[in-house]
Protein backbone atom coordinates (compact mmCIF):
# COMPACT_ATOMS: atom_id res chain seq x y z
CA UNK A 1 0.00 0.00 0.00
CA UNK A 2 1.81 3.49 -1.02
CA UNK A 3 2.58 5.63 1.66
CA UNK A 4 0.02 8.55 1.91
CA UNK A 5 -0.17 12.40 3.30
CA UNK A 6 -2.25 12.83 6.54
CA UNK A 7 -6.11 14.20 7.13
CA UNK A 8 -4.40 17.21 8.43
CA UNK A 9 -2.21 17.52 5.10
CA UNK A 10 -5.11 17.96 3.04
CA UNK A 11 -7.31 20.00 5.73
CA UNK A 12 -4.98 22.66 5.11
CA UNK A 13 -5.20 22.44 1.46
CA UNK A 14 -8.76 22.23 1.27
CA UNK A 15 -8.60 25.42 3.80
CA UNK A 16 -6.50 27.32 1.41
CA UNK A 17 -8.35 26.59 -1.42
CA UNK A 18 -11.82 27.54 -0.10
CA UNK A 19 -13.69 30.32 -1.87
CA UNK A 20 -16.98 31.92 -0.67
CA UNK A 21 -19.86 31.26 -3.35
CA UNK A 22 -22.68 33.26 -2.78
CA UNK A 23 -24.07 35.46 0.25
CA UNK A 24 -27.83 34.88 0.57
CA UNK A 25 -30.08 38.10 0.88
CA UNK A 26 -33.62 38.49 2.40
CA UNK A 27 -35.22 40.97 -0.41
CA UNK A 28 -38.75 41.92 0.05
CA UNK A 29 -40.24 40.04 -3.39
CA UNK A 30 -42.73 42.07 -5.52
CA UNK A 31 -46.34 42.09 -5.73
CA UNK A 32 -47.19 38.85 -7.97
CA UNK A 33 -49.45 41.00 -9.34
CA UNK A 34 -47.19 43.20 -10.55
CA UNK A 35 -45.26 40.47 -13.10
CA UNK A 36 -46.24 40.10 -16.72
CA UNK A 37 -48.30 36.34 -17.18
CA UNK A 38 -46.91 34.14 -19.52
CA UNK A 39 -49.38 32.31 -21.62
CA UNK A 40 -49.38 28.46 -21.65
CA UNK A 41 -47.95 26.73 -24.62
CA UNK A 42 -50.62 24.89 -26.54
CA UNK A 43 -49.84 23.20 -29.72
CA UNK A 44 -52.94 22.45 -31.78
CA UNK A 45 -53.50 18.47 -32.66
CA UNK A 46 -53.57 19.24 -36.75
CA UNK A 47 -51.24 19.32 -39.19
CA UNK A 48 -47.69 19.85 -40.09
CA UNK A 49 -48.63 22.32 -42.61
CA UNK A 50 -50.91 23.73 -40.13
CA UNK A 51 -48.00 24.02 -36.63
CA UNK A 52 -46.36 25.98 -39.21
CA UNK A 53 -48.32 28.80 -39.11
CA UNK A 54 -48.33 29.75 -35.83
CA UNK A 55 -47.60 33.00 -34.48
CA UNK A 56 -45.49 34.06 -31.76
CA UNK A 57 -47.02 36.16 -29.48
CA UNK A 58 -46.04 39.59 -28.19
CA UNK A 59 -43.59 39.37 -25.12
CA UNK A 60 -44.54 40.24 -21.86
CA UNK A 61 -43.25 43.97 -21.18
CA UNK A 62 -42.04 44.64 -17.31
CA UNK A 63 -42.81 48.36 -16.06
CA UNK A 64 -39.52 49.51 -14.39
CA UNK A 65 -41.74 50.21 -11.28
CA UNK A 66 -42.51 46.51 -10.83
CA UNK A 67 -38.56 45.56 -11.35
CA UNK A 68 -37.52 43.30 -8.33
CA UNK A 69 -34.52 43.65 -6.56
CA UNK A 70 -31.24 41.30 -6.99
CA UNK A 71 -32.00 37.60 -4.90
CA UNK A 72 -28.58 37.33 -3.81
CA UNK A 73 -25.14 38.04 -4.71
CA UNK A 74 -24.06 35.46 -7.47
CA UNK A 75 -21.59 32.46 -7.49
CA UNK A 76 -17.92 33.49 -7.44
CA UNK A 77 -17.43 31.89 -10.62
CA UNK A 78 -20.09 34.55 -12.62
CA UNK A 79 -17.06 36.44 -11.71
CA UNK A 80 -15.02 34.91 -14.89
CA UNK A 81 -17.79 36.32 -17.50
CA UNK A 82 -15.26 39.95 -17.06
CA UNK A 83 -12.38 37.66 -18.13
CA UNK A 84 -14.05 36.49 -21.15
CA UNK A 85 -15.26 39.57 -22.47
CA UNK A 86 -12.06 41.33 -21.34
CA UNK A 87 -10.85 41.44 -25.14
CA UNK A 88 -13.46 43.70 -25.77
CA UNK A 89 -13.87 46.01 -22.70
CA UNK A 90 -11.35 49.01 -24.07
CA UNK A 91 -13.29 48.86 -28.14
CA UNK A 92 -16.58 47.82 -27.43
CA UNK A 93 -17.74 45.48 -30.66
CA UNK A 94 -18.31 46.63 -33.56
CA UNK A 95 -20.67 45.08 -36.35
CA UNK A 96 -17.85 44.36 -37.98
CA UNK A 97 -16.27 42.35 -35.30
CA UNK A 98 -19.61 40.46 -35.35
CA UNK A 99 -19.37 39.83 -38.61
CA UNK A 100 -16.26 38.18 -38.77
CA UNK A 101 -17.50 35.86 -36.60
CA UNK A 102 -20.07 34.17 -39.28
CA UNK A 103 -16.97 32.40 -40.42
CA UNK A 104 -17.17 29.13 -38.04
CA UNK A 105 -21.24 30.03 -36.62
CA UNK A 106 -23.76 28.10 -36.72
CA UNK A 107 -26.43 30.61 -35.96
CA UNK A 108 -26.27 34.27 -35.64
CA UNK A 109 -29.24 35.41 -32.62
CA UNK A 110 -30.29 38.68 -32.77
CA UNK A 111 -32.73 39.87 -30.02
CA UNK A 112 -34.96 43.11 -30.41
CA UNK A 113 -37.67 44.56 -28.32
CA UNK A 114 -37.99 41.04 -26.55
CA UNK A 115 -38.26 39.10 -29.24
CA UNK A 116 -35.74 36.57 -30.82
CA UNK A 117 -34.20 36.20 -34.59
CA UNK A 118 -32.14 33.39 -35.62
CA UNK A 119 -30.59 33.06 -38.83
CA UNK A 120 -28.76 29.51 -39.40
CA UNK A 121 -25.47 29.12 -41.42
CA UNK A 122 -24.68 25.85 -41.17
CA UNK A 123 -25.75 22.63 -39.24
CA UNK A 124 -24.87 21.70 -36.07
CA UNK A 125 -24.28 17.76 -34.78
CA UNK A 126 -27.63 16.95 -33.54
CA UNK A 127 -29.68 19.38 -31.75
CA UNK A 128 -26.99 20.93 -30.69
CA UNK A 129 -28.59 24.58 -31.72
CA UNK A 130 -32.07 23.95 -31.22
CA UNK A 131 -31.94 23.46 -27.91
CA UNK A 132 -29.12 26.07 -26.98
CA UNK A 133 -31.98 28.16 -28.70
CA UNK A 134 -34.46 26.71 -26.62
CA UNK A 135 -32.46 27.73 -23.60
CA UNK A 136 -32.30 31.51 -24.63
CA UNK A 137 -35.84 31.46 -25.32
CA UNK A 138 -36.51 30.22 -21.87
CA UNK A 139 -34.33 33.04 -20.72
CA UNK A 140 -36.71 35.50 -21.89
CA UNK A 141 -39.64 34.17 -20.49
CA UNK A 142 -37.53 33.85 -17.04
CA UNK A 143 -36.49 37.24 -17.27
CA UNK A 144 -39.36 39.29 -19.87
CA UNK A 145 -38.76 42.41 -20.36
CA UNK A 146 -34.82 42.34 -19.22
CA UNK A 147 -33.00 41.26 -21.78
CA UNK A 148 -31.52 43.80 -23.72
CA UNK A 149 -31.09 44.34 -27.38
CA UNK A 150 -27.98 42.03 -28.94
CA UNK A 151 -26.48 40.50 -31.57
CA UNK A 152 -24.33 37.38 -31.62
CA UNK A 153 -22.71 34.73 -33.56
CA UNK A 154 -22.92 31.08 -32.27
CA UNK A 155 -20.61 27.96 -32.84
CA UNK A 156 -21.98 25.17 -31.58
CA UNK A 157 -18.28 22.84 -32.32
CA UNK A 158 -16.55 21.42 -29.30
CA UNK A 159 -12.49 23.05 -29.22
CA UNK A 160 -12.73 26.76 -29.47
CA UNK A 161 -11.25 28.62 -32.79
CA UNK A 162 -10.53 32.54 -31.60
CA UNK A 163 -6.84 31.93 -31.34
CA UNK A 164 -5.64 34.78 -28.92
CA UNK A 165 -2.46 34.67 -30.91
CA UNK A 166 -3.49 36.30 -33.75
CA UNK A 167 -4.84 39.00 -32.14
CA UNK A 168 -2.25 40.05 -29.93
CA UNK A 169 0.26 41.10 -33.02
CA UNK A 170 0.64 45.27 -33.54
CA UNK A 171 -1.64 46.13 -35.72
CA UNK A 172 -3.93 43.16 -35.20
CA UNK A 173 -7.56 43.85 -35.91
CA UNK A 174 -9.83 42.98 -32.49
CA UNK A 175 -11.10 39.25 -32.16
CA UNK A 176 -14.63 38.48 -33.64
CA UNK A 177 -16.92 37.91 -30.33
CA UNK A 178 -18.10 34.27 -30.92
CA UNK A 179 -19.98 32.47 -28.11
CA UNK A 180 -19.39 28.25 -27.54
CA UNK A 181 -19.71 25.78 -25.20
CA UNK A 182 -16.12 26.06 -23.38
CA UNK A 183 -12.75 27.66 -24.22
CA UNK A 184 -9.14 27.14 -23.05
CA UNK A 185 -6.24 29.63 -21.99
CA UNK A 186 -4.92 29.70 -25.61
CA UNK A 187 -8.04 31.04 -27.31
CA UNK A 188 -11.08 33.77 -26.67
CA UNK A 189 -14.35 32.32 -27.49
CA UNK A 190 -17.06 33.34 -24.62
CA UNK A 191 -18.11 30.51 -22.88
CA UNK A 192 -21.53 29.87 -22.35
CA UNK A 193 -24.19 27.21 -20.53
CA UNK A 194 -24.47 23.75 -23.13
CA UNK A 195 -27.66 22.78 -24.89
CA UNK A 196 -28.02 19.70 -22.22
CA UNK A 197 -29.32 21.91 -19.55
CA UNK A 198 -32.18 21.46 -21.48
CA UNK A 199 -31.95 18.19 -22.57
CA UNK A 200 -29.80 15.86 -25.28
CA UNK A 201 -32.60 14.10 -27.01
CA UNK A 202 -30.52 11.61 -29.12
CA UNK A 203 -28.83 10.07 -26.37
CA UNK A 204 -31.94 10.16 -24.09
CA UNK A 205 -30.55 12.79 -21.40
CA UNK A 206 -33.16 14.66 -19.86
CA UNK A 207 -33.38 17.91 -18.28
CA UNK A 208 -30.71 19.05 -15.73
CA UNK A 209 -33.59 20.50 -13.26
CA UNK A 210 -35.12 16.59 -13.59
CA UNK A 211 -32.03 15.06 -13.99
CA UNK A 212 -30.18 16.75 -11.02
CA UNK A 213 -32.99 15.59 -8.83
CA UNK A 214 -33.04 11.84 -9.73
CA UNK A 215 -29.06 11.70 -9.47
CA UNK A 216 -29.46 13.66 -6.17
CA UNK A 217 -31.99 10.68 -5.25
CA UNK A 218 -29.75 8.02 -6.69
CA UNK A 219 -26.90 8.83 -4.42
CA UNK A 220 -29.45 8.58 -1.46
CA UNK A 221 -29.64 4.46 -2.19
CA UNK A 222 -26.31 3.33 -2.31
CA UNK A 223 -24.30 5.66 0.73
CA UNK A 224 -19.95 6.33 -0.21
CA UNK A 225 -19.38 3.47 1.86
CA UNK A 226 -21.46 0.41 0.37
CA UNK A 227 -20.00 1.36 -3.15
CA UNK A 228 -17.69 -0.52 -5.16
CA UNK A 229 -13.94 0.56 -3.60
CA UNK A 230 -13.16 1.62 -7.37
CA UNK A 231 -12.73 4.54 -10.12
CA UNK A 232 -15.57 4.29 -12.51
CA UNK A 233 -16.03 5.47 -16.59
CA UNK A 234 -18.29 4.74 -18.96
CA UNK A 235 -18.18 6.72 -22.15
CA UNK A 236 -16.78 6.74 -25.85
CA UNK A 237 -13.29 5.97 -26.01
CA UNK A 238 -13.24 6.42 -29.68
CA UNK A 239 -13.57 10.31 -30.02
CA UNK A 240 -9.97 11.23 -28.22
CA UNK A 241 -6.67 9.27 -27.83
CA UNK A 242 -6.78 10.23 -24.45
CA UNK A 243 -9.37 8.72 -23.90
CA UNK A 244 -8.04 5.50 -25.77
CA UNK A 245 -5.45 5.76 -23.45
CA UNK A 246 -7.39 5.76 -20.43
CA UNK A 247 -8.92 2.00 -21.64
CA UNK A 248 -5.65 0.64 -20.82
CA UNK A 249 -6.12 1.20 -17.21
CA UNK A 250 -8.78 -1.15 -16.79
CA UNK A 251 -8.32 -4.14 -15.11
CA UNK A 252 -6.87 -7.10 -16.79
CA UNK A 253 -5.11 -10.60 -15.74
CA UNK A 254 -1.62 -8.74 -15.52
CA UNK A 255 -2.30 -5.11 -13.71
CA UNK A 256 -5.61 -3.88 -12.02
CA UNK A 257 -4.92 -0.07 -11.41
CA UNK A 258 -8.32 0.48 -9.53
CA UNK A 259 -10.12 1.82 -12.55
CA UNK A 260 -13.23 0.29 -14.09
CA UNK A 261 -13.61 1.26 -17.40
CA UNK A 262 -16.66 0.67 -19.90
CA UNK A 263 -17.16 1.43 -23.48
CA UNK A 264 -20.55 3.18 -24.07
CA UNK A 265 -21.98 1.68 -27.58
CA UNK A 266 -24.27 5.05 -28.17
CA UNK A 267 -25.95 3.02 -30.91
CA UNK A 268 -26.68 -0.45 -29.28
CA UNK A 269 -28.41 1.72 -26.19
CA UNK A 270 -30.29 3.52 -28.39
CA UNK A 271 -31.99 0.58 -29.89
CA UNK A 272 -32.18 -0.88 -26.66
CA UNK A 273 -34.40 2.13 -25.15
CA UNK A 274 -31.15 3.56 -22.78
CA UNK A 275 -31.78 0.95 -20.49
CA UNK A 276 -28.47 0.60 -19.37
CA UNK A 277 -27.30 4.36 -19.77
CA UNK A 278 -29.42 6.08 -16.63
CA UNK A 279 -27.09 8.47 -15.51
CA UNK A 280 -28.97 8.20 -12.03
CA UNK A 281 -28.30 4.84 -11.54
CA UNK A 282 -24.71 4.88 -12.06
CA UNK A 283 -23.32 6.46 -8.79
CA UNK A 284 -22.77 3.03 -7.47
CA UNK A 285 -18.69 3.81 -7.12
CA UNK A 286 -16.53 5.57 -4.58
CA UNK A 287 -14.53 6.96 -7.24
CA UNK A 288 -15.63 8.62 -10.36
CA UNK A 289 -13.13 9.31 -13.40
CA UNK A 290 -13.61 12.98 -15.91
CA UNK A 291 -11.85 12.56 -19.02
CA UNK A 292 -12.16 15.29 -21.65
CA UNK A 293 -13.32 13.96 -25.42
CA UNK A 294 -12.68 15.77 -28.34
CA UNK A 295 -12.95 18.77 -26.34
CA UNK A 296 -15.03 19.67 -23.32
CA UNK A 297 -17.63 16.94 -22.06
CA UNK A 298 -21.03 17.50 -20.97
CA UNK A 299 -20.37 14.76 -18.70
CA UNK A 300 -18.73 16.63 -15.82
CA UNK A 301 -21.60 18.20 -14.25
CA UNK A 302 -23.08 14.86 -13.84
CA UNK A 303 -19.91 12.96 -12.50
CA UNK A 304 -19.56 15.67 -10.13
CA UNK A 305 -22.97 15.26 -8.94
CA UNK A 306 -22.66 11.52 -8.02
CA UNK A 307 -21.19 12.09 -4.22
CA UNK A 308 -18.08 9.96 -5.31
CA UNK A 309 -14.52 11.65 -4.97
CA UNK A 310 -13.93 13.09 -8.85
CA UNK A 311 -10.73 12.08 -10.58
CA UNK A 312 -10.52 14.50 -13.06
CA UNK A 313 -7.48 13.93 -15.89
CA UNK A 314 -5.79 16.82 -16.34
CA UNK A 315 -7.96 19.01 -18.05
CA UNK A 316 -6.94 21.51 -21.42
CA UNK A 317 -10.32 23.06 -21.09
CA UNK A 318 -12.98 24.82 -19.67
CA UNK A 319 -16.44 25.44 -19.05
CA UNK A 320 -18.76 28.22 -17.83
CA UNK A 321 -18.45 27.16 -14.16
CA UNK A 322 -15.57 24.20 -13.77
CA UNK A 323 -13.24 27.31 -12.82
CA UNK A 324 -14.73 27.68 -10.16
CA UNK A 325 -13.85 24.35 -8.98
CA UNK A 326 -10.24 23.65 -7.00
CA UNK A 327 -8.29 20.68 -6.70
CA UNK A 328 -8.53 18.54 -3.82
CA UNK A 329 -10.96 20.81 -2.63
CA UNK A 330 -14.09 19.25 -5.26
CA UNK A 331 -11.68 16.48 -7.16
CA UNK A 332 -8.58 14.59 -7.00
CA UNK A 333 -6.58 15.57 -9.96
CA UNK A 334 -4.54 13.03 -12.25
CA UNK A 335 -1.84 13.03 -14.24
CA UNK A 336 -2.57 13.02 -18.19
CA UNK A 337 0.85 11.32 -18.80
CA UNK A 338 0.52 8.65 -15.96
CA UNK A 339 -3.04 8.14 -16.01
CA UNK A 340 -3.38 4.92 -14.77
CA UNK A 341 -0.56 5.18 -11.97
CA UNK A 342 -2.11 8.22 -10.87
CA UNK A 343 -5.32 6.85 -10.61
CA UNK A 344 -4.09 3.90 -8.76
CA UNK A 345 -2.65 6.22 -6.01
CA UNK A 346 -6.22 8.28 -6.14
CA UNK A 347 -8.26 5.36 -5.26
CA UNK A 348 -5.70 3.96 -2.49
CA UNK A 349 -5.25 7.08 -1.01
CA UNK A 350 -9.19 7.38 -0.84
CA UNK A 351 -9.59 4.22 0.64
CA UNK A 352 -7.02 4.76 3.47
CA UNK A 353 -8.65 8.21 3.72
CA UNK A 354 -12.35 7.73 3.65
CA UNK A 355 -13.36 10.72 5.30
CA UNK A 356 -11.48 12.97 3.60
CA UNK A 357 -12.45 11.14 0.02
CA UNK A 358 -15.80 11.31 0.62
CA UNK A 359 -15.83 15.05 2.16
CA UNK A 360 -14.03 15.78 -1.39
CA UNK A 361 -17.19 13.76 -3.07
CA UNK A 362 -19.58 15.89 -0.88
CA UNK A 363 -17.85 19.01 -1.73
CA UNK A 364 -18.54 18.87 -5.14
CA UNK A 365 -22.04 17.48 -5.67
CA UNK A 366 -22.88 20.32 -3.22
CA UNK A 367 -20.86 22.51 -5.84
CA UNK A 368 -23.30 21.22 -8.50
CA UNK A 369 -26.72 21.02 -6.65
CA UNK A 370 -26.61 24.07 -5.32
CA UNK A 371 -24.05 26.42 -8.29
CA UNK A 372 -25.48 25.08 -11.02
CA UNK A 373 -29.10 25.14 -10.21
CA UNK A 374 -31.55 26.55 -13.14
CA UNK A 375 -32.13 30.07 -11.64
CA UNK A 376 -27.98 30.20 -11.46
CA UNK A 377 -27.22 29.29 -15.01
CA UNK A 378 -30.45 31.86 -16.08
CA UNK A 379 -28.89 34.64 -14.07
CA UNK A 380 -25.33 33.40 -15.96
CA UNK A 381 -27.16 33.71 -19.23
CA UNK A 382 -28.46 37.07 -18.43
CA UNK A 383 -25.41 38.93 -17.00
CA UNK A 384 -23.30 37.19 -19.40
CA UNK A 385 -25.90 38.80 -22.52
CA UNK A 386 -26.68 42.05 -20.65
CA UNK A 387 -22.61 42.60 -20.48
CA UNK A 388 -21.99 41.63 -23.68
CA UNK A 389 -24.73 43.54 -24.92
CA UNK A 390 -23.40 47.01 -23.28
CA UNK A 391 -20.11 46.24 -24.89
CA UNK A 392 -21.66 46.59 -28.87
CA UNK A 393 -21.30 49.85 -30.61
CA UNK A 394 -24.11 49.73 -32.64
CA UNK A 395 -27.97 49.60 -32.93
CA UNK A 396 -28.83 45.64 -33.07
CA UNK A 397 -31.57 45.05 -36.03
CA UNK A 398 -33.43 41.77 -37.85
CA UNK A 399 -31.34 40.75 -40.12
CA UNK A 400 -32.73 39.87 -43.51
CA UNK A 401 -32.27 36.62 -43.19
CA UNK A 402 -33.43 35.56 -40.06
CA UNK A 403 -37.17 34.01 -38.81
CA UNK A 404 -38.30 35.00 -35.60
CA UNK A 405 -38.55 32.15 -33.40
CA UNK A 406 -40.76 31.57 -29.90
CA UNK A 407 -41.31 28.90 -27.89
CA UNK A 408 -44.65 28.17 -28.71
CA UNK A 409 -42.91 28.19 -32.31
CA UNK A 410 -40.01 25.82 -31.50
CA UNK A 411 -42.55 23.06 -29.01
CA UNK A 412 -45.16 22.89 -31.38
CA UNK A 413 -42.75 22.13 -34.47
CA UNK A 414 -40.92 19.63 -32.35
CA UNK A 415 -41.75 15.77 -32.63
CA UNK A 416 -41.16 12.69 -30.09
CA UNK A 417 -38.12 13.14 -27.26
CA UNK A 418 -37.37 16.70 -28.40
CA UNK A 419 -40.96 18.59 -27.98
CA UNK A 420 -41.18 16.11 -24.22
CA UNK A 421 -37.91 18.20 -22.74
CA UNK A 422 -38.68 21.31 -24.37
CA UNK A 423 -42.33 20.76 -23.10
CA UNK A 424 -40.49 19.40 -19.74
CA UNK A 425 -37.85 22.22 -19.37
CA UNK A 426 -40.48 25.17 -20.20
CA UNK A 427 -40.24 27.99 -18.16
CA UNK A 428 -44.42 28.20 -16.93
CA UNK A 429 -43.77 31.98 -15.17
CA UNK A 430 -41.59 34.68 -14.70
CA UNK A 431 -39.25 35.05 -11.93
CA UNK A 432 -40.75 36.90 -9.06
CA UNK A 433 -37.26 38.23 -7.60
CA UNK A 434 -34.62 39.66 -10.00
CA UNK A 435 -31.32 37.98 -10.90
CA UNK A 436 -28.40 38.08 -8.32
CA UNK A 437 -26.18 40.33 -8.35
CA UNK A 438 -22.97 40.17 -10.59
CA UNK A 439 -19.58 40.50 -8.36
CA UNK A 440 -16.75 42.69 -9.85
CA UNK A 441 -14.14 41.93 -11.56
CA UNK A 442 -10.96 39.57 -10.41
CA UNK A 443 -8.35 42.25 -9.98
CA UNK A 444 -4.53 40.79 -11.35
CA UNK A 445 -3.75 39.54 -7.70
CA UNK A 446 -6.69 37.29 -7.15
CA UNK A 447 -6.08 35.85 -10.50
CA UNK A 448 -2.80 34.97 -9.60
CA UNK A 449 -3.69 33.76 -5.90
CA UNK A 450 -6.22 31.18 -7.51
CA UNK A 451 -3.86 30.28 -10.13
CA UNK A 452 -1.30 29.68 -7.37
CA UNK A 453 -3.38 27.80 -5.13
CA UNK A 454 -4.72 25.50 -7.98
CA UNK A 455 -0.68 24.89 -8.94
CA UNK A 456 0.09 24.10 -5.71
CA UNK A 457 -2.68 21.49 -4.70
CA UNK A 458 -2.14 19.76 -7.92
CA UNK A 459 2.11 19.66 -7.35
CA UNK A 460 1.63 18.86 -3.99
CA UNK A 461 -0.54 15.69 -4.97
CA UNK A 462 2.15 14.95 -7.42
CA UNK A 463 4.55 15.03 -4.20
CA UNK A 464 2.56 12.78 -2.61
CA UNK A 465 2.33 10.65 -5.31
CA UNK A 466 6.20 10.07 -6.67
CA UNK A 467 6.95 9.48 -2.79
CA UNK A 468 4.34 6.49 -2.45
CA UNK A 469 5.35 5.14 -5.96
CA UNK A 470 9.25 5.92 -5.06
CA UNK A 471 8.85 3.47 -1.18
CA UNK A 472 7.05 0.99 -3.26
CA UNK A 473 10.03 0.75 -5.99
CA UNK A 474 12.26 0.66 -2.63
CA UNK A 475 11.20 -1.98 -0.86
CA UNK A 476 10.55 -4.28 -4.06
CA UNK A 477 14.30 -4.03 -4.06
Amino acid sequence: MPVVPSHDMLTTIHSHNALPESVSSNLRKPDPSSLPTLPPISCPNTTNQTRHRIKCPAPPTLLPSSLPPPSSTCPSYFRWIHEDLRPWANTGITLDMVERAQKTANFRLTIVNGRAYVQKYQRAFQTRDVFTVWGILQLLRYYPGRIPDLDLMFDCVDWPVVKAEEYNLENAPSPPPLFRYCGDESTLDIVFPDWSFWGWAEINIKPWEALKWEIEEGNKRVGWMNREPYAYWKGNPAVAKIRQELVECNVSETHDWNARIYAQNWLKESQEGFKDSDLSKQCIHRYKIYIEGSAWSVSEKYILACDSMTLIVKPKYYDFYSRGLMPVQHYWPIRENDKCRSIKFAVDWGNSHKQKAQEIGKEASSYVQEMLKMENIYDYMFHLLTEYAKLLKYKPTVPPNATELCSELMACRAHGIEQKFMMDSVVHRPRDIGPCELPPPFSDVELKTIQRRRENSIKQVETWEDKAWKQRQDSMV
